[in-house]
């Protein structure tokens, strides 16, 4: 992996604390990568953030994440989109078309949260329409949730929209923030990124962002 994907992952992590915990399992309804960020008290919050810095950051996050996942999702073959490892500790983890649909759905709650809307009913469980099967279908779907994720961002700092809690997330009511819930989408896109990558390589197919 290039220098910029292991340069990414420490930025992100530099916002908040992150707890990790690992759900390959298709029925899980834990986020894999969640962040909790400790609000602080908001007559000062303005004072400790430059909004505008925040959002120039995530925008180049963003821009990297979706570079490198869609291009990880475009690489595998639309016959291996059912693969999953089966051997050693792999029963029963999501196959590659799951973990796309997965990775989109969530961005699309996360996202939804943080502009104050009800979480997509076609998001399911975190699970993804269950129309959506095809690799045309999962790509446009995937593409959409990081346009989502992306107007989350340019929504940081104003005030007239109400964020709300995720029921997905770690974050209690309290603790809940558009920059909360904008980085914990980032940070758990990054986490399957990194299970997309090992299905390409059990495939002979070598990531996109990897190649010379």
């Amino acid at each position: 992996m290039r220098t910029k994907n292991r340069i990414l992952l420490p930025l992100l992590l530099a916002y908040a604390p992150i707890t990790m915990a690992q759900a390959d399992k298709p029925n899980s309804t834990i986020v894999e990568a969640a962040v909790v960020v400790d609000e602080p008290d908001s007559r000062t919050t303005e004072a400790m953030l430059d909004v505008q810095q925040e959002k120039s950051a995530l925008r180049i996050f963003l821009k990297s994440v979706q570079s490198q996942i869609v291009s990880a999702a475009d690489a595998m073959p639309a016959v291996k989109y059912s693969f999953a490892p089966t051997e050693g500790e792999f029963k029963g983890v999501r196959t590659f078309g799951q973990q796309v649909k997965h990775l989109a759905a969530t961005n699309h709650i996360l996202a939804a949260a943080a502009l104050g809307e009800d979480p997509p009913v076609d998001a399911g469980d975190e699970q993804g329409p269950e129309n959506v099967r095809t690799k045309p279908e999962l790509l446009e779907y995937l593409n959409a949730s990081f346009a989502h994720l992306g107007k989350a961002i340019e929504a940081i700092g104003d005030r007239s929209i109400a964020v709300k809690a995720s029921p997905i997330s770690p974050l209690p009511a309290s603790k809940t923030t558009r920059l909360g819930l904008t980085v914990e989408a980032l940070i758990h896109a990054f986490d399957h990124y990194g299970q997309m990558v090992e299905y390409l390589r059990m495939n002979a197919v070598v990531p996109p962002s990897s190649r010379p």
